[in-house]
């Protein structure tokens, strides 16, 4: 990886990860993932040849689009969907203060590929909208990704509609992984980190 993009990768984990939400407080229900790990998941994905610059990733309930900004260096298109208004309006005012810290450090800012949409990730009309927007289908998209939370659900709409070979990253795993038809665990790679396994749609 450029050196460049590694520290500029550093920074903006840093910058996002001392603004998550944890087990208490009145915002307790919400989860952030940790983007110092997801650096170090991407760097894998990139070692086994599997995120390419053509690529499309897509968030699955992106709250404040941090994993966006941070899958936005390495992909062609970096799309996210959150349902909670609230959440996704944070995005605004923490990319002006990112963007702020990275120019002061004389760092790229993220790509302009970054499209977020509020709404149902299973709706669609989302989807629809989604590509009227960035030129991208849900059958179109390389990555997903969630956290643990609807992914049952996702799965099933992947496992549907996604295109073979597709891949499902699923954030917030433990030492039991989950299992879903029509996608297969990639074991040889799974869970990396110990937090993130990733599943592929059978090719048929």
């Amino acid at each position: 990886m450029d050196p460049v993009i590694e520290e500029t990768l550093k920074r903006i984990a840093a910058f996002y990860d001392k603004r998550k939400v944890g087990d208490v407080g009145p915002l307790g229900f919400r989860r952030s993932s940790d983007l110092s790990l997801l650096v170090r998941c991407i760097k894998k994905l990139i070692r086994n040849g599997l995120l390419r610059p053509e690529s499309c990733f897509l968030d699955m309930g992106c709250a404040d689009g941090r994993v966006n900004v941070l899958m936005s260096y390495f992909v062609k298109a970096s799309v996210g969907i959150e349902i909670d208004e609230w959440t996704l309006e944070e995005y605004a005012q923490l990319r002006k203060e990112l963007d702020q810290v990275l120019q002061s450090r004389n760092l790229p800012l993220p790509p302009q590929n970054i499209y977020l949409f509020h709404g149902d990730a299973c709706d669609e009309k989302i989807h629809k909208r989604m590509e009227e927007t960035v030129g991208t289908g849900f059958e179109d998209f390389d990555f997903f990704y969630t956290y643990l939370v609807m992914h049952e659900e996702f799965s099933r709409l992947i496992s549907e509609r996604a295109k073979p070979g597709a891949i499902f990253m699923v954030y917030g795993v433990d030492r039991v992984l989950p299992s879903y038809d029509g996608l297969k665990l990639m074991r040889n790679i799974s869970p990396m980190e110990g937090i993130l396994a990733l599943y592929r749609k059978d090719k048929g």
